[in-house]
């Protein structure tokens, strides 16, 4: 299977990183800027944006966290030949972190869409939710790019 899909190595780290870059710009997004808004507009408008940017993430944000995680799964495959690396350098526990980092995220991500469905998600849980997806993946990008070099 490695030998497959080595030659799409670097269009494989392309997506990753394409869609990391959406998935981590959603989510700093929404802490940062959407956040500020309450400050500005009442609590009807600010309902009424954020039902409208939501909607708009809903369509997308579950295809790239599918992508993320195949090329991801598909990348840990190629660089680790399967489980072998893990543990055995610092690269490998960096990527164990990442790993389990990756799936804090998706933990959290699954759990908010869960809630949403059934109308459980707060103003609150709205917030919190997503200061904890960019928090977990400010780690997963540090980790990322110091994997490499420590």
């Amino acid at each position: 299977m490695q030998d497959l899909i080595a030659p799409y190595y670097p269009w494989i780290v392309l997506v990753h990183l394409a869609c990391a870059i959406v998935f981590v710009g959603a989510a700093a997004f929404e802490v940062f800027a959407l956040e500020a808004l309450h400050e500005r507009f009442d609590f009807a408008a600010m309902q009424q944006i954020e039902t409208a940017v939501m909607a708009r993430v809903r369509r997308y944000m579950p295809f790239v966290v599918l992508l993320l995680f195949l090329s991801g799964g598909l990348l840990f495959d190629l660089r680790c030949n399967g489980i072998r690396c893990i543990g055995d350098t610092r690269f490998g526990w960096f990527l164990l972190a990442k790993v389990i980092l990756a799936f804090g995220v998706l933990g959290v991500f699954v759990n908010a869409v869960w809630a949403g469905a059934r109308g459980r998600m707060s103003a609150c849980r709205f917030r919190h939710t997503h200061r904890i997806v960019l928090a977990l993946m400010a780690a997963i990008v540090f980790l990322a790019k110091t994997m490499f070099y420590l």
